[in-house]
């Protein structure tokens, strides 16, 4: 993968700061991708420091007008983009029942939508060359229900049956789709689900009142785990993969 180029969307934060960094190490060129320009820059500097070569493209991913200029200006200055990882996402949590639209939207917007303009302005230019490979990061809970998350699974569950599909599609051009199912992972994302210090232990242990099982492993994911199968994914090693799940989540889902 040394040499090439990678655009990661949600690269100030999170599992997909992490992606952006294991893939730097392996020497590819990173357009890094966020909504927030201030964390983005700090992260690029950061990896810098460490001999990665990141380039900071601020995008709003909701936006297809600003996400065509971002690819656009991405592989003018650092060279076609070879591999494009979804990572970027929010959460809103809530009973289905009471959600508010504006939560429904937003988490739709940034977590499906976001993942279709990205993917579209990438692929197309990958087709004109036949290669590439795209990873999105969804969740187990796209295949698994969770109280109070029902519009990010759901925004999750067709973020991954949509890069499915595409990779359906653009198989015969050589491009590979794939999608990486986190479990609990411990980013800001998770912490932001905890109230107290029992946070950690009932993302390990589950929660019977709401049909969750824990973690058979006895460990939250790192974001690095995370980043390990998604360079795995992205590399010659999985190059006859396509249109897969790959779920890391210790067992959470039981295999499933």
């Amino acid at each position: 993968m040394e040499g090439t180029t990678a655009l990661v969307t949600g690269a100030a934060g999170g599992i997909g700061r992490a992606v952006a960094l294991t893939l730097g190490e392996r020497g590819v060129l990173i357009a890094a991708v966020d909504r927030d320009p201030v964390a983005l820059r700090r992260a690029v500097e950061e990896w810098a420091d460490q001999g990665v070569k990141a380039v900071a493209f601020p995008t709003d991913v909701t936006s297809s007008a600003d996400v065509e200029r971002t690819v656009a200006a991405a592989e003018s200055e650092l060279g076609p983009i070879e591999h494009l990882v979804n990572a970027a996402g929010i959460l809103r949590l809530g009973q289905a029942r009471a959600f508010t639209d504006e939560d429904w939207n937003a988490t739709f917007a940034v977590n499906t939508t976001g993942v279709f303009h990205v993917s579209r302005a990438v692929v197309n230019r990958m087709a004109e060359r036949a290669r590439g490979s795209l990873v999105t990061v969804a969740s187990n809970a796209a295949g698994t229900p969770r109280a109070d998350m029902a519009a990010y699974a759901a925004s999750k569950a067709a973020a991954t049956m949509f890069t499915k599909s595409l990779g359906l599609e653009v198989a015969r051009h050589g491009i590979r789709c794939n999608v990486v199912a986190p479990g609990s992972t411990d980013t800001p994302m998770l912490r932001s689900m905890w109230h107290d210090e029992s946070g950690p232990r009932g993302s390990i242990e589950g929660h019977g009142d709401t049909y969750r099982v824990g973690i058979p492993l006895g460990r939250l994911a790192q974001p690095r785990h995370i980043a390990d199968a998604v360079a795995f994914l992205l590399s010659d090693e999985a190059a006859h993969i396509t249109l897969h799940t790959l779920t890391v989540d210790g067992g959470a889902t039981l295999g499933v």
